[in-house]
Order: structure tokens, then sequence, then C-alpha cells
């Protein structure tokens, strides 16, 4: 499969097939995906391979507690969880709020999940001291996440990165029994696809490239 055609239609999967992801297939992605980048190649990766029910019934119910939140601020037309803008929904109709099923039922009902994390004492987070949320560490895990899911796709298979549940992290580190320095990045449900999507929508190049700075003229206008 040609390289832009993967990049053009690897899409976020949450419906997924009864189909087995055999652990050669997981092999030979994980083998391929290794050659992601990462800060002094260091590799920082981690990745749990998950298919007891169980653990996935839990990771599901985790993620539905910060769903609860994305879809009360979603409904009250805000943009869920962003550091810039506090919450204008109270902690009781957050409560009251019920977690969308479609994210919460994809890590109970894929055939594998796979619980990528990031050994923090590697990593050089250097916006840690910026007076903002991290957001640097992620280029030493999330190129490894995606690479994932660019074989996937080229397998035959599908996934999709999920957050929720990170914010439940120390409850997943006991869950599966990660050290406190090992960070979860994302919980990605992977199998093979109900139906495969194919055309994605996505904002074109002019909407998001300027030229020389904030603001200047468009890039591919």
């Amino acid at each position: 499969m040609e390289l832009f055609e993967v990049m053009r239609t690897t899409f976020s999967a949450r419906e997924f097939t009864n189909d087995p992801v055999p652990d050669k297939v997981l092999v030979k992605l994980l083998d391929h995906a290794r050659f992601a980048p990462s800060g002094g190649n260091r590799q920082g990766w981690k990745v749990v391979v998950v298919r007891d029910q169980k653990t996935k019934d839990e990771l599901a119910r985790l993620s539905g507690i910060a769903a609860k939140r994305y879809a009360a601020q979603a409904a009250n037309g805000e943009s869920p969880w962003n550091t810039i803008d506090p919450p204008r929904v109270d902690a009781a109709a957050i409560e009251r709020t019920q977690p969308p099923a479609r994210l919460m039922e994809p890590l109970a009902k894929a055939p594998v999940v796979l619980v990528i994390c990031v050994d923090l004492k590697v990593v050089a987070s250097i916006d840690q001291d910026l007076k903002r949320i991290g957001v640097i560490s992620g280029a030493s895990i999330y190129p490894f996440a995606w690479n994932i899911l660019m074989g996937a796709r080229h397998e035959g298979f599908a996934g999709t990165i999920t957050t929720l549940a990170t914010a439940q992290e120390p409850a997943i580190q006991a869950l599966l029994g990660l050290p406190s320095h090992v960070a979860v990045c994302a919980v990605m449900p992977l199998g093979r696809p109900v139906k495969r999507l194919t055309k994605l929508k996505r904002k074109p190049v002019a909407e998001f490239a300027m030229r020389e700075r904030w603001g200047g003229p468009a890039l591919g206008g």
C-alpha cells in the first residue's frame, strides 16, 4: 500500500468484528512502530497488551469518568477538557451526565487493547518550566503510537488513540502494576474494523498553515 494512501485513510476505528488480533500481528506492528523518532533516541515507550476481559472492562469504566465531563462540556457548547477555558458546567451537572457509550465500549469490546506508556525518566520535557500544560513529552511517544495505527491499516486492522482513561492514571498504574514514573499516554483498542472509512474529513492546508508568522498569508491558499 502506498504511503500517502495509508496516511489519508488511517481512521479512528471504534467498532470491531470478533476476529482476533494474533500475537504475531502485534509483534509485527510493534516491530515496525519502534522505528518512530524519540528525544535522544531513548525509546521510552512501553506497551501493556491487554486481552483479559475484566481488565478491559475496568479500562472502559475508568474512561467513563472523564467521558462525563467531556459530554457535559460538549453539550454546553464548550471545547471539552481544554486547559485555557475553565468548565462552565459545575460538578453536579457533570456527575449527572451519562458518559457516551462510543467513548467506553470500544475498550470493552475490542479483541485487544494496547496501553501505551512512556518512562518519564528518559523523556526530555523541555517545556516543564513554562506556565502551561506540558506537551513536548508527547513528541517522544505519539509518533510511535501513530506508527502502530498506520501499520494496523496496512495489515487490515484498525484502532484509535483514546486518552480519557489517563485522567485516572493512578488507578491504571495500580490496575496494571505500573511504576509511578511510567505515564499512561494512550489506551488503544485494536481489531478488525466492522467498516472501513476511506474518505476522511480534514481542514485544508490553507486553514492552518501560514507564512512567516501567526496571521501571515496562508500556505497553499
